[in-house]
């Protein structure tokens, strides 16, 4: 058995993310010896219980062997976490899936990507306004992420698709199941433009649990999140949650007072997102402007290295802006937003307001 397949096996059981995955490779070692481990050395692992522990135990090849039919039939690409082609914006969040069913291709710059999100009973103005900011942030070289589900999230797919760029769509069901079934030629066409992404095995319904951890998703892949419309406790909150807790941005469009569907943006602002009334406040926030097309020729693993370490010395507990960044390094607003980003994930740096950054306090 190879490593993938007995990751595979370890997805369909469910409840193992990277947290309980790391627990069990702290006492096996590989996926494999995972698998073939007897029931009493699965249950001593923290955080394992005796369900999953059972579940692992009992798993067999032919269930593994079923699900690898399935993706070759449906013409899935099974990336794990520990692929090079793991997006990076993901796997450093907590909980990061550990394997993701890919229709589509990722590419490298999907690094830049922003999330758009909103209510399933959108109005004329949300559904016009997320199409609006789709199209204008995928023509500056954004990726746009949604949750492919009705109203806001359609919009904002179709924006993209519109204006010839690139949208990535998180599903919360298997690819024998894809929800909303009038959005399957959506899906097929964001494929063909993007990447239609799951973390759940094939045959996974569409269940109501599965969508608050598809939301996650959206939020790790993405440098920030726009919230377009939003009710109380509405799905696209939990995402906007997720963000927050991610260390990534929020953005909120403003609505009436008195509608419904506005309560959610108009409370995260009073919250502290960033009120956004056009693409270019975006755009702002990550050092780009519009007149800016993203260069996607991303350098090599040690050019990204050596830029990091330029940047890391010029960055300590004195405050400087990404415009004194840009002038002391010579590289790029893209490039360094990239890199500063990379250095928040690592907590070498932190961002302070007005795209200001000082050396982590516990940095070596």
């Amino acid at each position: 058995m190879t490593s993938l397949e007995a990751l595979v096996g370890l997805n369909k059981i469910g409840d193992i993310g990277s947290a309980r995955l790391d627990a069990l490779l702290e006492s096996f070692s590989c996926p494999e010896k995972i698998i073939n481990a007897p029931l009493d050395k699965l249950f001593s692992v923290q955080g394992i219980g005796e369900y999953i522990a059972y579940r692992i135990h009992t798993l067999g090849k032919d269930e593994i062997d079923r699900e690898f039919k399935a993706c070759r039939k449906l013409g899935l690409d099974l990336i794990s976490i520990d692929d090079a082609r793991y997006p990076v914006n993901l796997k450093n969040i907590p909980g990061a899936p550990i394997l993701l069913y890919v229709k589509g291709k990722l590419e490298e710059m999907d690094r830049m990507a922003v999330a758009i999100v909103g209510s399933r009973r959108a109005s004329y103005y949300g559904l016009n306004l997320a199409q609006k900011f789709g199209g204008e942030l995928s023509v500056q070289g954004l990726t746009i992420v949604s949750g492919m589900a009705r109203g806001i999230d359609t919009a904002a797919h179709n924006g993209a698709l519109k204006a010839g760029g690139r949208t990535i769509a998180i599903i919360g069901s298997g690819f024998n199941y894809i929800y909303p079934e009038e959005n399957k030629e959506l899906a097929e066409e964001i494929s063909r433009h993007g990447a239609v992404i799951s973390e759940f095995s094939v045959d996974m319904p569409p269940k109501k649990e599965n969508f608050p951890r598809r939301n996650r998703i959206i939020s790790g892949l993405s440098l920030g999140t726009l919230v377009v419309e939003a009710s109380r406790n509405s799905g696209a909150i939990i995402t906007a949650d997720f963000a927050l807790e991610q260390g990534r941005e929020v953005f909120a469009l403003p609505g009436k007072v008195d509608t419904m569907s506005a309560y959610g943006t108009n409370e995260l602002i009073k919250q502290g997102a960033r009120l956004v009334t056009c693409a270019e406040d975006i755009l702002e926030e990550f050092g780009m402007g519009p007149e800016i097309v993203l260069d996607t020729q991303i350098p090599m693993k040690e050019d990204i290295c050596s830029k990091e370490s330029i940047l890391y010395g010029l960055i300590t507990a004195d405050p400087v802006t990404i415009d004194e960044l840009a002038e002391k390094s010579n590289l790029s607003i893209p490039c360094l937003s990239e890199l500063l980003l990379e250095m928040r994930l690592k907590k070498q740096i932190r961002q302070l307001p007005g795209k200001i950054f000082v050396r982590s306090t516990n940095a070596s």
